[in-house]
């Protein structure tokens, strides 16, 4: 983003105020991947110590929100992206930090090329969540949707 506009972790965290609550910290944002760390918070722990399943979910969700909007920035304009549906998997036990990584599931010019034929695209975003020492503690694919606009 150039100095006159807001960055994918500005615009997110303006319109989405849980990013701001959970205070997301934003590693990289890229049309190829999209990082964001959730810092270890005690008022966001669970019951044995580690962030909350519906703190890393959002964790999550951001950061395939995060590349969703760098991929499909020109596309803005005329459609609005939209989560469809998600699925996470719990996979260990987190505790401390832990980092999301989200990456699209199908290259974005095909989505374009779906949405330019006047469709309504669906595309997976995959992410992986991890503790400091590298373990993946969930992984998680969300679709999602370009709606255009009428």
């Amino acid at each position: 983003m150039s100095e006159n506009q807001p960055s994918i972790g500005d615009m997110l965290t303006a319109s989405v105020p849980m990013v701001a609550t959970l205070n997301l910290e934003y590693v990289e944002t890229s049309a190829e991947r999209a990082v964001l760390r959730l810092p270890d918070q005690p008022a966001y722990h669970n019951h044995v110590g580690g962030p909350h399943a519906g703190a890393m979910f959002t964790l999550a969700e951001s950061a395939s929100g995060a590349i969703v909007l760098a991929a499909f920035a020109g596309e803005l304009g005329r459609a609005v992206p939209l989560a469809v549906r998600a699925e996470i998997a719990y996979k260990k036990l987190a505790m401390g930090p832990v980092t999301a990584t989200a990456e699209l599931g199908r290259p974005a010019a095909e989505v374009v090329k779906e949405l330019d034929a006047g469709e309504r695209p669906e595309f997976p975003v995959n992410i992986t969540i991890n503790r400091e020492d590298g373990a993946v503690t969930g992984e998680m694919t969300i679709v999602w949707t370009l709606r255009p606009n009428s």
